[in-house]
This record gives C-alpha cells, structure tokens and sequence, in this order.
C-alpha cells in the first residue's frame, strides 16, 4: 500500500508506528473497498449471528423503536421547510444535522438483522431515505452560498458523518444511485471550508485531534464508496497522524492536539480533554482499525500497541470506579450525562481494542473491562454501545472465566499530567484529581453556552472521590450548578458578582466584534484566546512523582490573558475581563492524606477585594445525614447515609470556618440547553476568609480522606511556607517533598535547591531516591545539592548526573525539552 508514503514516514516516526505502513503495495484491490464497505456495515448494524444473539436484543429493539419513531414523524410533517415534525429547517444548523441523523437512524434499522420485517431490507423505505436525501440536498444543502451558518462543526464533521454513514448503509440498495452519492461528495469536499482544495488540511486549526479523526473517518468511507483508493489513502495518512506522540517543542503542523508522552490530552490547542475529546478520539480511531481490518490499508496490529498506552497511561488514572474524572471533560463538565456514560464509550473501545489484540496485551485489556465493571457504582448497560458486535464481545469478555477483573493502575499510584496542568492521585478508597493551569494550558473552557461560569475552575480546584460511593450523588453536574463558581473545592478567588458570556453581550453566545483588529467572531482565534479557552500568564505549573507512588505539584495563581490584555489597552473598552487574586500552593500527595501548603495568598494588589480559599467542597442529597464537627484545628465530615467521610487538620494559619447549607438552582445556571430542572443539594464548605484590604496570608492543611471523627497527630513537620519555597517532611515515611518557585537558592534541610523546581527525595534501608522536575519546562537543567557525605549513584534516568560538590553531593538534571517530566536518580 501506498498512503503517500513521504508524508506519513515523516508523521509518525516519532510516535514508533513505522510499521502501520506496509510497504510496496499499489493501488487498492477492489475486495479491499468491498471488505471496508462490510466491515463498516457489520459495526453499524451487526450481522446475522450478532443479533440473534440474547445480548443484542436490546440493542436491536432500540434501533427499531427509534426508526419507527423517525418514520411516524416523517408521516406527520406538513409543508415544504420540514422533513420531519418540528423540526423546522433553513436557519438552524443544528436541525439539519439532527434531520440528517434521523434518516441514518432510520437506515440503519433497513441493514440491521432482527428488525422486525416490513423495515429490514425494506426497499420502500431505502427508496424513502434516498429521496429525503436529494431533497435535503437540493433545497437545504447543497447551496454553498446558503449553506454553512451556525457552527462550523456541523458542516464540516457532524452532517458529514451522517450523510456518510447512510450513503454506506444504502450502497448496494434499490436506494442507491452514483449520481446521488457523487453530489453528497462534492458538496461535503466543498464545506471543508477550513481545509484546502475540498480537503483536509493538517496546518489548519479546525482538522486536529478528534475533529481530524471524525473528518478523515468520513473521507475513508467516501472513498470506498466511489472506489476511489486514492481518497481513502489520504484519508487515512492524515488519520494516522493522531497516533504520533505530540512534541511540544516541535509541534508538526503547529499542532497541540493529541496525546502526550506523560499521557496527557489536548484538544482546542490548550484544554485538558481525554474525558470529552480525547474519548472521542479514542473510540475513532478504533472503529477505524475495525473498518480497515483484513484490507491491505492499514497494518492494525501495528497500531494496537499504540492505541493501548493511550488506555493504560491516559485513561486509566482518570477513571475511578467506572466514573470519568471532571477535570479533562471541558465545558462538557455542564452537561447533564454522567461519568459513568462517559466510560461507557471508553469500555466499548477496549473491548473492541481487545479483540485486535493478542497474547498478554488483549487479557489485561479484558480484564481491564471486568474491573471497570465490577467497581462502577452505576451499571453499564452495553445497550447504549454503538455495534451490536461490541456488545456480544463484551458478553464474551464477561462471560470467560479465565480472565480475572484486574485494574490497569496499581493500588497506589499517583500520575502528573504535566503537559496538561492535572495530577491525579490514587489510593485504595479515594482518588484525588487536581487542575492547574499556567501560560500553556487554559483556565477554563467555556463555547456556545454550555460551562457558563467556569472561571476558577483552572485555579488549583480539586474534585476527591471517595470509593465506593454514587458519584453522581456526589459530583457531577449537580455538584456544579450548587456549588458556586468562587466556592470549588481548592479554590482562592477574589468574592465578587461575575456575569457569564450571555450576560456580558446581550444574549449572545460569544463576544462580537468584526470591525475590531483582533476580528472577534463566533470561530476566530480572538474568540478562542479571550473568551472560550483563555490561558494564564504565569509559567509554572506542575510537579515530580516518585516511585509512581508519591507526588508533589507546585503552582503559582496569576492574572488570565483576557485581563492582562484588557489593561494593556489592547481588547475593546465592552470586553469584560476579570482579575484574579493571589496564591503561591503546593500538594503533596502522600498515602492517608493530600497536604496542601498555600503562601501569599491576598487579592491582587488594589484589588479591595474580600478574597475566600475553599479547603475543600462536599453535596449531599437534601435527605442525607450529614454531621459536621471541629474545634479549629481539626473539621470532620461525614455523610452518614453514603457512608463517606473527610477530615481536614490545620498545620498553620487561620482556622477555616465550615458551614453547610442546603442550596437549590436550576441546571440551566450552568448550560443554556440543560433542562429548566431544579437541584436541591446539601453543600458543605470550608474555607478560610480573608476581609478587603487583609495582608496575604500563608496557611497550612491536611486532608484525610475516609478519616474518622477522631483528629489525628500531624503527619507531616512543616520545613517552609513561603512565595520562593514550601516545603514538608513526613517522618514515617522518611520522605521530604520541596517546591521551590523563584531564581537563587533555595535552602532546606537536608537539600539545597538551584532555582525553580520541584523535588521529592526518600531514604530506605540506606538508600537515597530523588525525584526531581521542572515545573516550569524552560529550564535547560536543574542542580541540588544534597548536604552530608558524598554519596555515589547506583541508578537513575539518562540526563541525571551525580558529582562530588564541598559538603556534599551535587545532583545536576539535564531538564531541556523534558516538558515536565520526573528524573528520577539512587544513591547510596
């Protein structure tokens, strides 16, 4: 095969998927286009020994009732501006993707077997959906100088996929026609508007990531539907570019999109994804390697391995007990779908990753989806997976006793997402989940009116999961809209009324201004910067791991670009820009507890703002039994009905002060299309307050989850808490963890540090292990020097060099384009 093979060498040559591309073969065989037609046939509405199966019937009956639907409500239309009732076309985009979806619903029941006779194979209606294509076509589509309002997404990706999906299930029907099919493709080549010549274009903002994979998707099955090796080729070439591991420093294409090598996932250049985009992305390019198995298009096993270090290093810390964390969904943090929805895509995709695998690879994978399973608090009900094929793979995965449940994280581990501002911390019986932000990872994400105050939400917020609970009862949208954007959990922020976007611009969805320089319209790069992802200014941000056991993360709070830009003059006097308050914090992340060390805290200056700093946030239902309890050093928590608790001990500083209410508000406060539904919700909160004008303050806190009532000692001695340094020792663990934030050096006992950085050191059974990073991924080398005798390196990562220094040992860190990354030396 020959996927212009220059170009994808070059592509993928960092990310070791050379051997994707099988070398020598010419020009697609015509069984290869039909075997792609059936595989993507087969995915979509199964086969014959798929759904005669038991475990398919729901699927089945889901996908008749649904057809059914469509078709009583294509009878009932009336007039010439609808296909089907209520859904008025010629002005809003999203009701012509959504008529669209119906037709491909509706044939997709004519192609599934074990829909009821009279719609399988039905040719009337295969001739129906036809016609209702043409007609779209000549009177809403096909128009390029009417067409294209609204979202780009829908005209480019989503209607695309839909009118593919048909044309494919329709190939081979009396409701086929060439002529019909070569119309759908040249309009959708010409609406790659934000491509080049009707197609892809890999230096464009809009084709990256997940957007790449569902756009090529659709072009792979286009070709194949014309026969035409050549679009399928490219098709795939421009796909097989999401495989390659994303070099920061190097980013191909100026793209940031995709996944990193600490397992980190971006989308929209700078937004932490893998819960929304990422899953996407994952579950693509999966069906794709389904659709092109057994074709000499693709070499999949090549690309197995590729897929599956995306699952075990990306996905797996961000799931815990079958719920996706909150953190990398975006703005889809608002919308009402659930965590546990959100891995039911990620489960289907492992399993059918599962039965592309072999040997050791496919039983962990397997196990992988009994684990998910056997902990998720919410059942996973495979009726809602796309392929009745995946269901019966899993029923298989299920139902075979020589695979044991096995979670593809440890026990303990703890995992720094550098390359996108999140920490994740695991132990058994909680996961702690952190979002950070700096000068190259978004604060928030906010578009189209879903995420609607999400401004701190990028500000040190953290979401601790309790195991065994409903997290739904716990987090979730629900957690969002009662508990207040300035009131997240880990939060310092200035106590101030904000409006959202709506309520800045009128009712609008985005800021609007086309005669300004900066050109602020609904899709541009102005609008991305200042109004949907925003980042920070500042540049540090992240933290070391050692062992995979133990972490520390660093962050500095600062001003947003919107701000920063607002008072330099250069945004319009109607934009609105907000200013942050101050904060020097670290965490670090231990076994029983997450100690959070908080220095310079206080508005910004001239703010006379009163500030407030959330220790943490907790919902329960309005009928739970709830009991606070505390004397000011030590505040308890415990939902009595769910069974959850947290303790908080303070270590230094002003004692918080906890209170719990019980807030109601509309799901629509957070998302403009959520339902007008009010939540009713217990909200606990603890928090330390500081009055307008108050000095910034420093202060200290542990926190214990599944603690008891009763308060503890102090794990931990504190060794500094300061703007430059923080610093704590745990003495059971013989472990010291250090972030040190400014130029110059950085004294603590036992380590000496040059600069910033972040470092983790422990001693056990004679043995010294240092972990060392450089949160600010600028520095080209980082030196400690340890005090004492010298002592001489029995192990470490290349870039780790370990001298003799006067008092000691120096420890120099080659950090240049290690983006964050932990090195990781022994001594003894």
């Amino acid at each position: 095969m020959e996927i212009a093979r220059r170009r994808l060498l070059g592509a993928l040559a960092a990310g070791g998927v050379l051997a994707a591309v099988p070398a020598g073969r010419g020009a697609a065989a015509g069984e290869d286009m039909e075997r792609l037609l059936a595989n993507t046939v087969a995915m979509l509405a199964g086969t014959e020994a798929s759904n005669s199966r038991p475990e398919t019937a729901a699927k089945v009956a889901a996908v008749e009732r649904t057809a059914r639907a469509n078709l009583a409500s294509w009878d009932a239309a009336g007039g010439d501006g609808e296909l089907f009732a209520g859904i008025p076309l010629g002005t809003s985009d999203a009701h012509l993707s959504t008529t669209y979806q119906r037709l491909y619903e509706t044939a997709l029941a004519t192609r599934t077997p074990g829909v009821s006779p009279g719609l399988y194979a039905s040719a009337a209606v295969q001739r129906r959906i036809a016609d209702g294509l043409s007609w779209l076509h000549t009177h809403f589509y096909g128009d390029q100088a009417r067409g294209y309002y609204g979202n780009w997404f829908t005209w480019e990706i989503g209607i695309s996929q839909y009118v593919t999906r048909t044309l494919v299930l329709l190939a081979g029907t009396p409701g086929a026609t060439a002529a019909l099919t070569g119309a759908y493709l040249a309009s959708m080549d010409a609406y790659l508007r934000n491509g080049r010549d009707g197609d892809v274009d890999l230096d464009s903002r809009f084709h990256t990531g997940a957007n790449l994979a569902d756009i090529t998707t659709n072009r792979i099955l286009q070709g194949a539907l014309t026969a035409d090796g050549g679009r399928v080729r490219k098709a795939l070439a421009d796909q097989l570019t999401v495989f390659a591991t994303i070099d920061p420093y190097a980013p191909r294409h100026g793209v940031t999109d995709g996944y990193y090598a600490d397992g980190s996932f971006l989308q929209h250049a700078s937004v932490a994804y893998t819960g929304s985009y990422g899953k996407g992305l994952l579950s693509r390019v999966v069906q794709t390697l389904r659709t092109v198995e057994g074709t000499g298009f693709a070499d999949v096993a090549a690309l197995v391995p590729v897929v599956d270090g995306w699952v075990r290093d990306g996905f797996a810390p961000l799931i815990f007990e079958g719920w996706m964390m909150e953190a990398v969904k975006g703005r889809a943090v608002s919308r009402p779908g659930t965590g546990y929805a959100d891995v039911a895509a990620v489960v289907e995709a492992v399993v059918d990753l599962a039965s592309l695998a072999t040997g050791e690879r496919a039983a962990a994978l397997a196990g992988y989806v009994k684990h998910l399973r056997a902990t998720s608090r919410a059942p996973l009900d495979p009726a809602s997976f796309g392929s009745p094929l995946s269901v019966v793979r899993y029923t298989a995965i299920l139902a075979d006793a020589s695979v044991p449940a096995a979670d593809l994280n440890p026990p303990a581990r703890s995992v720094a997402f550098n390359a996108m501002d999140r920490t994740v911390h695991r132990r058994p019986g909680y996961a702690f989940a952190l979002s950070r932000s700096s000068r190259r990872i978004s604060t928030y994400e906010y578009m189209s009116g879903e995420n609607l105050m999400p401004w701190f939400q990028g500000d040190g917020a953290h979401h601790l999961y309790l195991s065994g609970q409903d997290q739904t009862r716990a987090f979730g949208v629900d957690h969002l809209t009662t508990v207040p954007p300035h009131g997240l959990a880990g939060v310092t922020a200035p106590v101030e009324r904000r409006r959202t976007v709506p309520e800045s611009y009128g009712g609008d969805l985005f800021y609007d201004n086309p005669s300004h320089p900066l050109n602020f319209t609904a899709s541009s790069a102005s609008q991305n910067t200042y109004v949907y992802f925003p980042t920070a200014t500042q540049a540090y941000s992240g933290g070391a791991v050692l062992d995979g056991r133990y972490g520390a993360a660093g962050w500095v709070l600062s001003d947003d670009v919107p701000w920063r830009d607002k008072a330099a003059g250069i945004l319009p006097d109607d934009f609105v820009a907000y200013r942050k308050a101050r904060a020097t914090r670290s965490w670090f992340l231990l076994d029983d507890e997450i100690v959070v060390l908080s220095a310079g805290v206080g508005d910004a200056p001239g703010g006379g703002r009163a500030v407030t700093t959330t220790v943490d946030a907790r919902t329960a239902d309005p009928d739970d039994l709830v009991r606070v309890t505390g004397d000011g050093h030590w505040t308890h928590w415990e939902n009595a009905t769910q069974h959850a608790r947290v303790g908080y001990l303070r270590l230094a500083g002003p004692a918080p002060r906890p209170r719990l209410t019980t807030v109601t508000r509309s799901l629509r406060a957070v998302r403009t299309a959520n339902p007008d539904t009010a939540v009713t919700k217990q909200v606990f909160a603890l928090t330390v307050d500081q009055p307008p004008g108050a000095r910034p303050a420093a202060f200290a806190y542990a926190l214990l989850p599944n603690a008891p009532a009763a308060r503890p000692p102090a794990p931990v001695r504190l060794l500094a808490n300061t703007p430059r340094r923080q610093a704590v020792h745990h003495p059971a663990l013989a472990l010291t963890a250090a972030n040190t934030f400014t130029s110059g050096t950085h004294r603590l006992p036992g380590l000496m540090v040059d600069g910033p950085a972040s470092v983790l050191l422990r001693r056990r059974a004679g043995t010294l292990t240092v972990a060392v990073c450089d949160p600010t991924t600028a520095r080209d080398t980082l030196t400690l020097l340890l005090p004492g005798r010298p002592l001489r390196r029995t192990g470490g990562d290349p870039g780790t060099h370990v001298s003799r220094a006067p008092g000691g040992t120096r420890l120099t860190v080659r950090t240049r384009h290690a983006y964050g990354r932990t090195f990781t030396v022994t001594l003894r």
